[in-house]
């Protein structure tokens, strides 16, 4: 029986690779030892039980073997994205109070003066540093130890075993913050541990599989094809995503069986160039973080015309969600699919009642994988965190996640998400999903990459922004758009306003980020030195 996370490190034949970064592989055998070994060294820290312990790498085999090394210590994993900047790292390692952080020597120096004084070791991946050497910040002095040294502590005489329970804290998740200050979602052993059986079950995982990671760590989506792997001893494969030519030329030396990402780089796969021994190996590829345009289905279809193609909705507080049949995607392509085994997610309405067939409502998630909250948040925890009702369906009642996510159920139960709730577009009376605006875009052919959302106006309330990027050999017009727009949309889903970048801003987990381009459209003449790769077209509808 699996009882706390460490437990995957230890799923697979000894001898079997376990993990692979670059040309270092670890084998199952190797990194349970690894995994004891640094766990020990935190303990000798002397950090306690529940202390948490921030990993601030890029992906490589300590990263993974720290974050295992904390659960098998007893402490609490914190991974994070490697792309955020020192300030918010700093508001991270504050609010979830760490007292270790587990970087690079490179990263260490930008974190200088942005460490609280809670943290009171740096644990340091790839540099010179030894035991006790001491740093100081400008808001704490903290003890310094080399990973080597700390994987090389002696094991303190008596120690007994951490005693850890499924329903202990495992990890704290932190979102991406666009909006507001990320808020960190505590995950207990369960969680992590259903999550893996369930994902690992329908993906229909083995020990011979090789899966590709591409997405953060510090993703939920990203942890979970980690620990999926893991539980059904396959093989990881690591990669700092760069282009898309990378991500093709690992698959091919790797032999990938498995590959999940967001949209945005999907549709950069889909542009790319595949060779025969690239996609010959694929099982399955999976799509999680957003809806996949249906024209980059097709051509994902076409390049992996034996893997099975997986279309996944997850929400962090619940770890993962539902999935579509493959067997379905031919009949349902803008379906999100049923719930994963071990879980139920329900459409209801405010007071809790189901949805009927058909019937908008909000997605409400119970079972092993809803999370335990926020942490040191209990304001927005009681606001997403709420009882279900019996009148729901459930047999009894209890704490369920109530998303603020969107979607619809058909006559035959598959789900269908419209959109968060908070990015419900309101023009002249009518709510908009920015989905069904999006792949009414994508479905013109004109364009690679689009969002829409809405921002105000005196007049309708909100009008309808589409920010878009041109599909190769189309131009970036507005005009013929806006046409092709009108064949498929009333009068009050059209975009009023239409504007072409080179490529849309992403968001630290590779997702379009729609905060930031609605606070800009919001906001035309506010700074204009953003992250626009090219020249911009754009267009003033004048819809009335």
């Amino acid at each position: 029986m699996l009882t706390r996370c460490d437990d995957l490190v230890r799923q697979g034949a000894p001898e079997r690779p376990a993990v692979t970064f670059k040309d270092d592989t670890l084998t199952y055998r190797q990194l349970a030892e690894q995994v004891a070994a640094a766990a020990n060294g935190l303990r000798a820290l002397g950090l306690e039980r529940g202390d948490r312990v921030l990993v601030y790498l890029e992906k490589r085999l300590e990263t993974v073997v720290a974050l295992f090394a904390a659960s098998a210590a007893g402490l609490v994993m914190v991974p994070v994205n490697p792309l955020l900047k020192a300030k918010q790292v700093g508001f991270i390692a504050g609010d979830c109070g760490a007292r270790a952080v587990v970087t690079s020597a490179e990263r260490r120096r930008t974190l200088r003066g942005e460490l609280p004084t809670v943290v009171e070791h740096v644990v340091e991946v790839g540099g010179r540093g030894g035991a006790g050497e001491t740093s100081d910040h400008e808001d704490a002095a903290v003890t310094v130890t080399g990973w080597a040294e700390l994987c090389a502590s002696p094991e303190p005489a008596g120690q007994d075993p951490v005693p850890v329970v499924d329903a202990d804290i495992a990890a704290i998740l932190y979102t991406s913050g666009s909006t507001g200050t990320p808020k960190g979602v505590v995950l207990s052993h369960r969680n992590l541990l259903a999550g893996a059986e369930s994902v690992a079950g329908y993906l229909g995982h083995t020990a011979d599989d090789v899966v590709l990671s591409v997405l953060p760590l510090s993703f939920d989506a990203g942890l979970s094809q980690v620990t999926t792997a893991l539980h059904a001893g396959a093989h990881v494969v690591l990669v700092n995503f760069l282009l898309a030519r990378e991500v093709v030329k690992q698959c091919a030396r790797h032999r990938v069986t498995a590959l999940t990402c967001v949209p945005p780089l999907w549709m950069q796969l889909a542009e790319a160039d595949w060779p025969a021994e690239s996609a010959a190996h694929l099982r399955y590829f999976a799509n999680t973080g957003g809806h996949l345009p249906r024209p980059t289905l097709d051509r994902l279809r076409e390049i992996f015309p034996k893997a099975a193609p997986f279309l996944m909705y997850g929400l962090t507080e619940a770890f993962r969600s539902t999935y579509l049949d493959p067997e379905e995607v031919d009949r349902r392509p803008d379906s999100i699919g049923k719930a994963i085994p071990n879980a139920e997610v329900l459409v209801v309405r405010p007071d809790g009642t189901p949805c009927a067939a058909g019937e908008e409502g909000e997605i409400v998630h119970r079972g092993a994988l809803v999370a335990l909250g926020y942490w040191n948040d209990p304001e927005r925890t009681a606001e997403r965190f709420r009882a279900l009702p019996r009148a729901a369906g459930a047999a009894r009642a209890e704490t369920a996640v109530w998303s603020g996510d969107r979607a619809v159920r058909d006559e035959d139960g598959f789900l269908y998400f419209r959109g968060r709730a908070d990015e419900m577009i309101k023009t002249s009376g009518y709510r908009v999903s920015p989905t069904e605006v999006e792949t009414a875009a994508h479905a013109t052919g004109l364009v690679a990459e689009a969002a829409a959302f809405g921002v105000p106006d005196p007049a309708l309330g909100q009008h309808i922004v589409l920010v878009a990027a041109a599909a190769p050999g189309s131009p970036a017009d507005p005009a013929p758009l806006l046409a092709a727009l009108r064949e498929q949309l009333p009068v009050y889903m059209l975009p009023r306003r239409i504007e072409f970048r080179d490529r849309l801003p992403r968001s630290a987990n590779g997702k379009f980020d729609r905060a930031l381009l609605r606070e800009r459209m919001s906001h035309p003449h506010s700074d204009r030195t953003d992250d626009r790769t090219g020249a911009e077209s754009n267009l003033e509808m004048g819809l009335t």
